[in-house]
């Protein structure tokens, strides 16, 4: 088997993603071999100019500058790129495989579930040749679709799931326009949701997700946007409920990542223990603080909002309101906690199958520029979206990925122009010139 390269692309000019059907390489016949770069960006710590990396099978071996390298690896075979950095991170992003111009969960329902893992083989793809190596997907199919990942009968990055949301009866993740048989009985036969209510139900519901895979629990504390008959600003289960669900989680060395817009919902999962929360849309200084207190990280999504709105059409009447009305406070939020010093990763809340759209699977990279518009540097904001990421999945399942490191994984991409100097070339897929993830060489352009 070959890779199957695409056509070359100035570093800059934004094309529209086209499918391209990328097959799972071959064990290379060198498993080591290394990478020059002009500007090495470790992820963690100062960029240098004339840096290397040395990779073995699927870990680093060692970096360094150029002038450095062992003598041992002196006779390897080398590649030399402008711009080398760890493999991205989406720590939220879901795999729905919805269909055309259909967002939102109900239209799941529409179509058999191997139509949804089907549609999602081509969104792993792409995210993957964005230069994501990595994703945390927070409700979707591509967790139990990780075996063929690994196995490479798929390509796409490296996926820890949460499988599916908790949420409670008429909460952000019941499906409010059906009757709660139909809700439960789909929910039972592979729907990537999860309703429980009362603490013994949701400590069932933790060890079933465990029980499907999931390697971070996921629970709606809040209202939601997509929706119908919550508001956003509603909290959504007791504290004895989530206290449950995160000591179970703990049991099962997970961590609970919180979807959470209102300032309530926000409060009681971090009291509760939960070790992210998702959007913060009405966080405030309380919030602020008490986050910093437990150590807790944000991960805001802003280009689900940012973006969702210029697509306003294409969400449930419902639910164009609710984005609406989010929107006036989010970007406010995500700058008071970047300003305060509070720990961001970041994530897209892309699900949309669709190609084209700045909400499609592959436009991830667009994540970086809202967090550098929000008040990160361009460095800071690179650190949120590859060192930092590993840590939402806590200290049992968070891997050694994100740097570019000695011992760490040999997820590495390269990119065609200095995003120090403009973030914005992250944003473009055609920019990541390479992309290796576990070693393998998946993209070179």
């Amino acid at each position: 088997m070959r890779i199957v390269k695409g056509p070359r692309q100035e570093c800059g000019v934004p094309l529209p993603l086209q499918p391209r059907r990328v097959q799972a390489p071959e064990p290379r016949r060198t498993t080591v071999y290394g990478i020059k770069a002009a500007l090495l960006i470790p992820g963690r710590g100062e960029p240098f100019k004339d840096g290397a990396v040395i990779v073995d099978e699927n870990k680093i071996a060692w970096v360094g500058v150029q002038s450095s390298i062992p003598s041992k690896y002196s006779n390897l075979p080398f590649s030399t790129v402008p711009v080398l950095m760890p493999g991205l991170w989406d720590c939220h992003v879901h795999y729905m495989g919805t269909p055309p111009g259909n967002i939102g969960i109900e239209g799941l329902l529409s179509q058999p579930g191997v139509l949804s893992g089907a549609r999602t083989v081509r969104d792993l793809e792409q995210t993957l040749m964005a230069g994501f190596t990595s994703v945390r997907e927070l409700a979707g199919y591509a967790g139990e679709m990780t075996p063929a990942i690994e196995d490479g009968t798929i390509v796409g990055p490296n996926v820890y799931s949460s499988i599916a949301p908790l949420s409670m009866t008429a909460g952000h993740g019941d499906l409010h326009g059906l009757p709660y048989s139909a809700v439960v009985d789909a929910c039972s036969h592979g729907l990537c949701l999860a309703i429980c209510d009362g603490v013994p139900e949701c400590i069932k519901a933790v060890r079933l997700m465990i029980r499907r895979g999931a390697k971070v629990i996921k629970v709606c504390a809040s209202g939601g946007v997509m929706s119908k008959l919550d508001d956003p600003e509603d909290r959504q289960f007791s504290d004895e409920e989530l206290k449950a669900i995160v000591d179970e989680a703990a049991r099962g060395k997970r961590v609970v990542a919180a979807h959470c817009h209102g300032r309530e919902g926000i409060l009681a999962a971090l009291r509760a223990g939960c070790k992210t929360i998702e959007h913060g849309t009405y966080l405030d200084e309380e919030c602020v603080a008490m986050m910093k207190e437990k150590g807790a990280i944000l991960v805001a999504t802003r280009q689900i909002v940012a973006a969702g709105l210029d697509y306003l059409d294409q969400f449930p009447p419902e639910s164009q309101k609710k984005l609406i009305e989010t929107s006036k406070y989010h970007e406010a939020a995500y700058k008071l906690a970047i300003k305060s010093g509070v720990k961001c990763a970041l994530g897209t809340d892309q699900a949309e199958s669709q190609l084209g759209t700045q909400l499609s699977h592959g436009r991830n990279g667009k994540e970086l520029w809202y967090a550098v518009k929000a008040g990160m540097t361009p460095l800071e904001a690179i650190e949120a979206c590859t060192a930092t990421s590993p840590e939402t999945l806590g200290e049992h399942f968070g891997p050694k990925s994100g740097q570019l490191k000695e011992g760490y994984d040999a997820d590495l991409i390269a990119v065609c122009a200095n995003p120090l100097d403009d973030i914005s070339i992250l944003a473009e897929p055609s920019n990541v010139t390479h992309v290796w993830k576990g070693g393998k060489l998946y993209k070179s352009t």
